[in-house]
């Protein structure tokens, strides 16, 4: 190729580069500048916080039993005479409740009444020959064989009065039982209807329950039974109903654990007296776990539930952090919480979209 062609070919790339270069910054400077972030910040309300002296606590539930409950019947067999309780009556320990046919039971009484009278005319018959007998031993006039003879006939009817005297005790005690008595204190839930029946010993005919006060059955976890003190005062709320009391107590704690769930039985004593609470169906009871500690009280309203119980704070750099906290109680429109740090002040009504990071306006 000659020079001059070479010349004309490199100029004319030069200025093709030239014009290309142009165009891209001509391009680079037609197109719009990166949007900013448009994205809203959350705007949240902080509330402060209260602190208080509270005692650690647990929620368990369990089912309210009578503090004494018995079927009762009676311990001979008769026709049942009559019935002098009703269903739901209030009865004393010693109460008569139904009383059986005794007119058998009266014949065998005066039947051992007239063997004992018999065996004691016939001791006293047997002694008195006895001791003549000793007295004429005493003068030669009767044989030592006679004489020990007679001892041992007094001897024998001695006994057999004793035995009199025995069935006798049988019969009056047989008598007694045909009248059946409250084994203490307490309220008829079941109770026969009419009389005429008759009943064979040991069938129950009453129900009896004693309902002053009631026992609360439940289980606590194992590490719960160190710090829980027997004879503490507890609150006990009625489930399904509006019964409550704060006079509770913790009545036993059992040192083995229930074989199936693993857990601690507890007995709780209820007070009763005024028959505000209904035995056999269920109630809660908070149970106090250890000695007062400082706790924090929120709004019920700054207290997020969503994956466990938890409050937002702010942090100097505008983030909100989430804060783990244990409910220790629910009141009306407050609760009171345990965290790990003191809470100063808390998010008020944190938005279902606010998580732990995410920077915030405060109001």
């Amino acid at each position: 190729m000659k020079p001059t062609v070479t010349r004309v070919l490199v100029a004319t790339g030069a200025l093709v580069g030239a014009l290309s270069l142009s165009a891209c910054e001509k391009a680079d400077a037609a197109a719009p500048a990166p949007a900013a972030s448009t994205a809203p910040v959350p705007v949240v309300k902080l509330i402060e916080s209260k602190t208080t002296q509270a005692t650690p606590s647990e929620e368990v539930t369990g089912s309210l039993f009578p503090s004494q409950a018995l079927q009762v019947g009676f311990e001979v067999g008769g026709r049942l005479e009559s019935v002098q309780v009703k269903k739901g009556q209030v009865v004393k320990k010693g109460q008569v409740l139904a009383t059986l046919n005794v007119e058998i039971v009266d014949a065998q009484v005066a039947q051992a009444e007239a063997a004992v009278a018999a065996a004691q005319a016939g001791a006293a018959m047997a002694e008195d020959v006895a001791g003549r007998n000793a007295k004429l031993q005493e003068q030669g006039n009767v044989s030592d064989l006679q004489n020990r003879t007679a001892a041992t006939t007094s001897q024998q009817a001695k006994a057999q009065l004793m035995a009199a005297q025995a069935q006798l005790a049988q019969a009056r005690a047989a008598r007694r039982r045909h009248e059946l008595k409250a084994p203490f204190a307490g309220t008829l839930i079941d109770a026969p209807e009419q009389t005429g029946a008759t009943v064979a010993p040991g069938v129950p005919l009453f129900t009896l329950e004693s309902l002053d006060t009631l026992i609360l059955k439940t289980t606590v976890a194992q590490p719960a039974r160190a710090v829980l003190k027997q004879g503490s005062k507890v609150r006990v709320e009625a489930i399904g109903g509006t019964a409550s009391s704060d006079a509770a107590t913790v009545s036993l704690i059992l040192p083995s654990a229930d074989a199936n769930t693993r857990r601690i039985p507890v007995e709780i004593a209820v007070p009763n007296s005024d028959g505000r609470f209904v035995a056999h169906t269920l109630a809660r009871a908070v149970l106090a776990m250890g000695d007062q500690q400082d706790m924090q009280v929120l709004p019920a309203s700054a207290l997020s539930s969503a994956n466990g119980d938890h409050v937002y704070v702010v942090l100097p750099s505008g983030e909100a952090r989430r804060v783990d906290v244990q409910v220790i109680e629910r009141r009306a429109r407050e609760v009171v919480v345990k965290a790990a740090t003191a809470l100063d002040k808390v998010i008020d009504y944190p938005g279902a979209g606010l998580q732990d990071g995410t920077r915030v306006s405060v109001k």
